[in-house]
């Protein structure tokens, strides 16, 4: 199954947790802030993620508790914070139990993260990139 296919069908599966993360991080595009669910990155599915934050997160059931996925999931989370993604792991319990104070993390991991705007700004472009001179 092609990567796009793949990722169009899990946002249609999403578990109970995710769909009722999905709502909640819905809300904070009002501020800006754009999430995608089951986001093709590399060779990963992101559960969510807000690119122009780098900032992952992901929604965890009891499958994670098992020390081979634990594992995984800390190599992956390693891989993409060397591109300059930051992962944020929540429970399935905690998405239950928590949400409000979980979306508020979340909205406050996002802000204070730079956009993808800024970090372009801080860097000039290569010689022969960038605008011509004008004659």
């Amino acid at each position: 199954m092609a990567i796009v296919a793949r990722a169009r069908a899990m946002r249609k599966a999403l578990t109970p947790a995710e769909a009722r993360l999905w709502v909640a991080l819905r809300a904070l595009r009002a501020e800006g802030l754009h999430f995608r669910r089951q986001a093709p990155l590399r060779s990963y599915f992101l559960d969510f993620a807000c690119a122009d934050r780098f900032l992952i997160v992901e929604v965890d059931g009891a499958s994670h508790d098992d020390e081979d996925r634990a594992r995984k999931d800390r190599v992956r989370d390693a891989v993409l914070a060397r591109e300059g993604w930051r992962t944020l792991r929540y429970t399935n319990l905690a998405v239950r139990d928590e949400l409000e104070a979980l979306v508020e993390d979340v909205r406050m991991h996002c802000l204070a993260r730079p956009t993808r705007s800024a970090l372009r700004a801080d860097h000039p472009p290569r010689d022969g990139e960038g605008e011509a001179p004008r004659s």
